[in-house]
């Protein structure tokens, strides 16, 4: 569908908050077999799990290889649609489209696809995944704005009044967009996304595979507040890294000039799986209607996690379901979910 501005900014379109409400939410089927080095298996019974959870909240539609779907289905239940779309990876928040919405009282939704290219090169092919936006946006009748630039919906978070965040880690490495500078960046954000601040962070936690997406180390939980991952003590993973991102929330306004209250999240303890290093994260959830769905990872943390992101999220009922096979593929149960926000809904 043609677009109806030069950019969405100038059509009059915004980035909602992940709490706004749904229309359905998106997913992928496991299925680079390399990727999961063996334990492609535990991988799709915890994607059919998680996608059966957030299906008592909203609809569901899980995107599979044509020789993927009978499993996909039978595994997932009659509540999860089945979509057979050519794919190369199962992290469609990355690599699907950014849904946004309409001004105020206008009923539309339109969608940005951004340039793909396998997280800077590190998983080949993915001239599928980079595909996969086009296909779904055309799929749903939804008008498409393409960007050249090169960046995956992990990266931010948005507080539907105005103010993302993101890291310089990501969205400024060489491998992804070379020569473009944060001034460039943060004009295309504006531009693309509708928004109007953004609060760059340093970068995400060592060993994450994206090189710093954000929803591995802050979230909105509501305008003005963030779910951020504790530093922990001098010496451990990420610290000094953490550290930094907690003194740029604290020192940044927002869009509407507020100072941003933090909540800190714990850590899970370091966890090897198969002699890899898995990156978990309980700022990796997932907003869904009337829920939010977070991970849980056998650790002494997870009730202390639970307790913080549930008072986060006062009005909603609290899920937590176990993430760490999802997160043994590189990502966790947000990179593995895309909302697509119901038509006028706001912030």
């Amino acid at each position: 569908m043609a677009q109806p501005g030069s950019t969405p900014a100038a059509g009059g379109f915004t980035l909602p908050a992940d709490w706004s409400p749904h229309e359905r939410c998106w997913m992928a089927w496991p299925c680079r077999e390399a990727l999961w080095a063996g334990r492609i298996a535990e991988a799709r019974a915890a994607y059919a799990e998680l996608a059966k959870v957030i299906a008592v909240y909203e609809p569901v539609t899980m995107i599979a290889r044509e020789g993927h779907v009978v499993d996909a289905s039978v595994m997932c239940g009659v509540g999860v649609e089945v979509m057979p779309l050519a794919i190369d990876d199962s992290w469609i928040r990355d690599t699907g489209p950014a849904f946004l919405t309409g001004p105020a009282g206008v009923a539309g939704v339109a969608g940005v696809d951004w340039g793909f290219n396998g997280w800077g090169g590190k998983y080949t092919p993915y001239d599928n995944d980079a595909a996969i936006a086009e296909k779904v946006l055309a799929r749903l009748g939804i008008p498409r704005y393409a960007t050249p630039v090169v960046l995956e919906g992990g990266a931010y978070t948005c507080d539907g009044e105005g103010t993302l965040i993101i890291t310089e880690q990501c969205a400024l490495n060489e491998n992804r967009n070379p020569g473009l500078t944060r001034d460039g960046m943060t004009q295309t954000l504006k531009d693309y996304l509708g928004i109007h601040e953004v609060i760059w962070l340093a970068g995400g936690l060592e060993h994450d595979e994206t090189e710093g997406h954000v929803d591995n180390v802050a979230r909105f939980a509501a305008p003005g507040v963030v779910l951020a991952v504790s530093p922990g003590e001098p010496g451990d993973d990420s610290f000094d890294m953490l550290t930094e991102n907690l003194a740029r929330l604290r020192a940044t306004p927002d869009a509407r000039g507020r100072r941003l209250e933090i909540r800190e999240l714990p850590r899970p303890a370091p966890r090897l799986i198969g002699g890899r290093a898995v990156v978990q994260s309980y700022a990796n959830f997932y907003v869904a209607n009337g829920a939010v769905i977070a991970p849980s990872f056998d650790d002494s943390n997870d009730a202390k996690a639970r307790e913080i992101i549930a008072r986060a999220f006062p009005k909603r009922r609290f899920e937590q379901v176990p993430a760490a096979d999802i997160s043994f593929g590189g990502g966790g149960i947000h990179c593995a979910t895309l909302e697509q926000p119901a038509a006028g809904a706001e912030g």
